[in-house]
């Protein structure tokens, strides 16, 4: 048979002492004036900024022999906004058939905006 033991409980009471806490005193403090942390100008990355060759087709759509990855992107829009090939319903999807941007995307009437960067990779060269 296993002994059982007792616990002691010791029959002093424990002193419990009120910490005061820097929230329940009220001071006063004096306002420092932050100064403006100095902007630093965010660096471009060079490789995507880097002109690069236009194929002929894209060329007539956006004008230009040379240009780097967001122009490119920039110009395809300002045509899809001068020709109205954006959908007036889905203003996600873009008309493309029939027009110098189907030669960009060969063999579809219509694509959706987040499919122009795969047609202007294929156009661009270094």
């Amino acid at each position: 048979m296993a002994k059982k033991t007792k616990k002691k409980v010791s029959s002093k009471k424990k002193k419990v002492t009120k910490k005061v806490t820097k929230s329940s005193k009220k001071t006063t403090k004096k306002k420092v004036k932050k100064t403006p942390a100095k902007k630093t100008k965010r660096k471009v990355n060079s490789a995507f900024m880097k002109k690069m060759k236009v194929s002929s087709d894209l060329q007539k759509v956006i004008g230009v022999s040379s240009v780097s990855r967001p122009e490119a992107t920039k110009k395809v829009w300002e045509y899809i906004r001068k020709h109205k090939l954006q959908d007036s319903k889905d203003r996600r999807m873009i008309k493309v058939g029939g027009t110098d941007l189907g030669k960009i995307f060969p063999g579809k009437k219509i694509i959706k905006m987040f499919d122009i960067a795969k047609g202007l990779n294929k156009n661009l060269k270094d």
